[in-house]
């Protein structure tokens, strides 16, 4: 395995649950490997894949006519007003994430000796090895193919597209096809989904090197071969396949190319990427040498979080590209995904992506930035016709291609929540400070964000501020009152936030002006008898603790409106209002939401504790993709990508003007090193700890002064743009 035990992971023995299998992917296409020596078996997906279930028609409710009275009697007190705002349709999910097919290839059962599968983070590449047989896969970011080379692949080999997956619609008209080619074959398999004018085409090019190939419906056998090399794609469409053309495509990618000069082309990309940020915790190597499966039994070791740590950013990179990652990152075995395997927005993609400035993915912040642009006019639409506003307001739902806010019910009133744009916004914001430039795109969102707050913020309570009304902290409720609420915690710090943000975009403008004084308007949080920050700001109504999100502390993480160097007290009712916050159901999300907060406070020991709740709760798949329940419980990408923000948060923290190292670090990792880390005042840093003592290398690209804080102090510490500077501290 190339790149050191802790770049990779293996298994000795073949997938035998797709949830198991090894992944690949480019952020269009993804792959999962099973490694089976006999019957090996490769799911192919695609980000664009999903199912019409009527969803791709829906549209937001048109209830901005009636959002005066709803406003009229939230605010005199009506705690349930807010259930009756909706046009009475049912829950409508987003269309469902599906996978394609799966690449099967069969030949006669043999003993297996010396059998080993294994993913390089490096490369993206997978292999298996048994005996004299291999096989290669690696999802191609320069070519946008799938690629896979089998060596000894035996006396027969039979190869065949099969769409039999699990949950697969009855009603799916597949059509196979078949040809024999002077370089092999060409499979296709043509899919139209039931009661639908789309479909998905996948095509694979098969190059036999040695031996010959034979037709065996709806597949081939292939004899007596030294290799084989297929090449495939698979696209949703309209109309008639493109077969012949998509055949063609990948023949004339195949001319006077091998496998690994296909791999070499992908490595320029996929390595530069993986390599920006590595994270060394002097794990054992012992332990370092343990296959997957077995160092997961192992949740206190360093070898453990330095596997996951490169796990969680190669497959967020793999997961990054027509598209950010989705609730199953960019895979799945089975048609029926859970939440529709969409990109959930109220907190799931949210976390996700939160080490896309810091971990040095800005791949995953352009898959971001791709999905606000794309879907800007339909937030449009949903501030048109929910609130009457002008401006943006972005939906806690979508499937990719959809933008509306149509998936609301009582209990989920999904519809009222208008924080979105705003966070889906700050990992964009985050990367601009990174490098020192702002994008037209994130600076177009912005000021769509803060007209319709313009026009939404009309009401005032007794004391002249405005208020947010209706309002909604996802996905709780308050102990006396329904959902649909007024000034969610979350909704106040969104709503400054975007405002003020917008205005620091579109500087000297009469917008900026107004944004500005809006936004001193809002009200300031409220802290409630518990001394804890408050879920609602508004008088009277009460919190639920118990609840696996936490919308309420988003003014500590991750915005940084309260913080424990500038804002103390609020930061001890923030402490307090997470000390107080419950578990609800162990989702994974809600443990590492904890642990970010925890390390935004400066609480090591509580980061540690939610970090160890995943650790400890077999939330990961021997493929090292995480599940969101614990014991493996469904399938899902949340602590997986997630886990990388974490560590790194509790080791270095950064704002346009600070700089904060070793601000929560865990117990358990009293020693390592972190290279390459990004902050938000455009220099990149190495830090290296120990029990006593830390070293930092700075290396700026801009001339500036910082606050520097160190767990010995605080002080100004003066920049240099193309200056290298090192920093020595004490840790305790």
């Amino acid at each position: 395995m190339r790149g050191g035990p802790r770049h990779g992971t293996w298994e000795p023995l073949p997938a035998a649950r797709w949830e198991d299998a090894f992944l690949s992917g480019n952020g269009h296409h993804g792959a999962l490997v099973f490694g089976d020596p006999d019957d090996d078996r490769v799911i192919v997906t695609h980000h664009t894949l999903v199912r019409p279930n009527g969803a791709e028609h829906a549209r937001p409710p048109l209830l901005a006519d009636e959002l005066p009275a709803l406003q009229d009697r939230l605010l005199a007190g009506d705690p349930t007003a807010a259930e009756s705002f909706t046009d009475g349709r049912p829950l409508q999910w987003v269309q469902p994430f599906h996978p394609a097919f799966r690449i099967r290839l069969h030949r006669p059962s043999r003993a297996r000796r010396g059998y080993r599968r294994s993913v390089d983070f490096t490369s993206g590449e997978t292999t298996a090895v048994c005996g004299g047989w291999s096989s290669r896969v690696f999802v191609s970011r320069a070519d946008d193919v799938i690629v896979q080379h089998v060596t000894a692949p035996g006396p027969t080999l039979g190869v065949r597209l099969d769409h039999r997956l699990s949950g697969a619609p009855p009603g799916l008209r597949v059509e196979d096809g078949a040809l024999l080619t002077a370089e092999g074959a060409v499979l296709s398999l043509h899919a139209r989904y039931p009661g639908s004018d789309r479909a998905y085409t996948g095509v694979t090019l098969i190059a036999v090197t040695g031996g010959t190939t034979a037709l065996t419906p709806p597949g081939v056998r292939i004899t007596g071969a030294d290799s084989v090399l297929l090449l495939t794609r698979v696209r949703r469409h309209t109309g008639e396949p493109a077969v012949t053309e998509e055949a063609g495509a990948l023949l004339d990618l195949l001319t006077a190319r091998t496998y690994d000069d296909l791999l070499d082309r992908h490595l320029r990309a996929h390595r530069t990427a993986y390599h920006r940020v590595t994270l060394d915790l002097h794990g054992e190597p012992d332990e370092r040498a343990l296959p997957g499966s077995e160092l997961l039994k192992r949740p206190g070791s360093a070898a453990l979080a330095e596997r996951l740590f490169g796990a969680g950013r190669y497959h967020l990179l793999s997961a990054s590209g027509l598209l950010p990652p989705r609730l199953t990152g960019l895979w799945t075995g089975d048609w029926d995904t859970a939440w529709s395997g969409a990109f959930t927005t109220d907190a799931n993609l949210n976390l996700q992506t939160a080490s896309a400035a810091a971990a040095g993915l800005p791949e995953a912040g352009e898959a971001l930035a791709r999905l606000v642009e794309t879907q800007l006019p339909h937030w449009r639409d949903n501030a048109r016709a929910i609130f009457g506003t002008r401006g943006a307001v972005a939906p806690a739902h979508t499937d990719g291609e959809s933008g509306h806010s149509y998936h609301f019910s009582r209990e989920y009133p999904l519809h009222l929540w208008t924080a979105g744009a705003d966070w889906l916004l700050k990992p964009l914001v985050d990367l601009d400070e990174t490098r020192g430039a702002q994008d037209p795109r994130t600076a177009a969102a912005l000021a769509e964000t803060a007209r319709f707050y313009e026009d939404f913020l009309t009401r005032t309570d007794e004391h002249g501020h405005l208020v947010v009304v209706p309002s909604y902290s996802p996905e709780n409720r308050p102990a006396n009152a329904s959902w649909g609420t007024l000034n969610a915690a979350m909704d106040l710090s969104a709503a400054r936030h975007a405002l003020l943000t917008a205005a620091a975009y579109h500087p000297g403008t009469p917008d900026a002006g107004r944004w500005q004084a809006l936004a001193d308007r809002l009200p300031p949080h409220r802290i409630n008898a518990d001394g804890a920050l408050a879920e609602w700001a508004w008088p009277g109504l009460a919190d639920t603790y118990d609840h696996r999100h936490l919308s309420h502390l988003y003014a500590v993480w991750p915005l940084d409106e309260i913080d424990p160097h500038d804002t103390p007290d609020l930061a001890a009712a923030a402490h307090r209002a997470l000390v107080l916050r419950g578990a609800e159901n162990d989702s994974a999300h809600g443990h590492l939401h904890h642990a970010l907060i925890a390390a935004r406070l400066g609480d090591g020991a509580r980061a540690a504790r939610a970090l160890a709740n995943v650790l400890d709760g077999d939330y990961f798949h021997a493929s090292l993709m995480s599940a969101h329940y614990p014991n493996r419980n469904v399938y899902n990408a949340d602590a997986a990508h997630t886990l990388p923000a974490v560590l790194i948060e509790t080791l270095v923290r950064s704002t346009p003007d600070r700089l904060v190292l070793l601000p929560a670090l865990p117990p358990a990792y009293p020693e390592g090193e972190l290279r390459g880390v990004r902050t938000r005042f455009g220099a990149e840093l190495d830090l290296t700890w120990g029990p006593d003592a830390a070293t930092a290398l700075l290396r700026p690209t801009r001339t500036l002064r910082i606050d520097l804080r160190t767990p010995s102090g605080a002080r100004p510490l003066d920049l240099v743009a193309g200056e290298v500077h090192a920093l020595d501290l004490r840790t305790w």
